[in-house]
């Protein structure tokens, strides 16, 4: 029985020192944040030169602190002495419910701190004493350091060993909350939750931003946004969203009643730049992020992309610009986002029935022209509501 995870982080490593010690207190702080939401119960945690340690028996532990955003692998261990001889003891106590006759097994051992002894020198002691367990037990020892059947891990740090069997693969990146704040302009669609969620992973505060566009679409696209940013909200505890809901639908009409019906997306998109670019400002943040995909759709080409961000000042993100669906689709059913965004909620009616592909950057000012455009977006931001999730 375990007593204790070792919780592994990557990027970290590589920061300096005050860095380094800054951003591992943020890794605590949400691998405490996350235990409680997963009602995981522990005693402590703490940190050691390259690990966090969580004093707990809880056999979800493991897998809450892997979906914490920075961490790379958790291991459920056991606790036991620094020493060979108390490591080859838990390691043959380890095998002894571990393997069948006839499997091979391996021995992983690794050394940090001072010792009188080397990594191998710890193997190979280890090794031996599995190896005379079960032969004791009239078994046939099998060692292959290859491709074993089992494998038995061994850490030995400088005030305790741990012995372990199980690695449990972390989502990495860096700890949210440590690259400051962006405003992401998100809808209930496959795309935007998961362009959302991959700069949660780079340590960044989300501000989700949901344009409603009623009445061109109807309550189910509200809904299901809402139940993606709920689902996202899983991954970061500690840290709540301010979800601006901004209504469009009358800077959609303007735009069917005053423009070229083509352009009507790429309106849309520019008008949603400078939505998000004022509650950028507002909320002191640093960035904005969508769900665009090269050429995915119609109004998604380069040539639009260039169109939509023409004259507008702000630093835009787009994580998914060189994925293609599949690659998209694996990861929404990873963070738990697809079954949500696959569920049926109508298209948007304001789509024209032949969209612009190669709008020209030049040309949407002048059709800006026809509208008042700063009066919209001041009218957006004025009757946005504002909740916490």
């Amino acid at each position: 029985m375990f007593d204790i995870i070792i919780v592994r982080y990557g990027e970290l490593a590589l920061k300096s020192t005050g860095v380094r010690n800054w951003y591992e207190k943020i890794l605590m702080s949400n691998i405490e944040a996350m235990l409680r939401q997963n009602g995981v119960s522990y005693s402590g945690i703490g940190r050691e030169w390259g690990r966090v340690f969580i004093h707990t028996s809880d056999r979800n532990a493991a897998k809450a602190a892997a979906d914490v955003f920075g961490v790379v692998s958790a291991s459920p261990a056991q606790t036991t002495d620094p020493t060979i001889g108390s490591a080859a003891k838990m390691c043959a106590s380890v095998a002894d419910g571990l393997l069948r006759n006839g499997e091979s097994f391996a021995i992983r051992a690794k050394r940090t701190g001072n010792h009188d002894f080397s990594s191998r020198d710890l193997a190979i002691g280890c090794g031996n004493a599995v190896w005379e367990m079960l032969e004791s037990k009239g078994m046939e020892p099998s060692v292959d350091l290859t491709d074993p059947d089992r494998e038995i891990f061994v850490e030995m740090r400088q005030t305790h060993a741990y012995v372990f069997t199980e690695i449990v693969q972390g989502v990495g990146g860096l700890p949210i909350g440590t690259q400051g704040k962006m405003v992401s302009l998100i809808s209930g669609g496959i795309d935007s939750p998961v362009s959302t969620w991959l700069l949660m992973k780079r340590g960044v505060e989300i501000i989700p931003v949901y344009c409603n566009n009623e009445p061109f679409n109807d309550e189910r696209a509200r809904q299901r946004t809402m139940e993606c940013i709920t689902q996202l909200r899983k991954w970061c505890p500690g840290h709540p969203f301010k979800v601006y809901e901004v209504p469009n639908g009358l800077n959609l009409r303007a735009f069917i009643d005053k423009c070229e019906r083509g352009k009507t997306c790429v309106l849309c998109k520019r008008t949603m730049y400078r939505i998000a670019f004022e509650i950028m400002k507002t909320e002191d943040a640093s960035g904005i992020i969508t769900g665009s995909s090269l050429g995915q759709v119609a109004s998604q080409t380069a040539a639009n992309m260039y169109a939509e961000i023409y004259g507008i000042c702000a630093p835009i993100y787009h994580p998914l610009i060189g994925l293609d669906k599949n690659e998209i689709i694996d990861i929404a059913r990873r963070i738990g986002t697809y079954d949500i965004s696959i569920t049926p909620a109508g298209s948007c009616m304001a789509v024209p029935d032949h969209p612009e592909v190669k709008a020209r950057f030049a040309s949407l000012p002048l059709e800006e022209e026809k509208v008042d455009i700063d009066t919209m977006v001041k009218y957006s931001i004025a009757n946005a509501r504002i909740s916490k999730v």
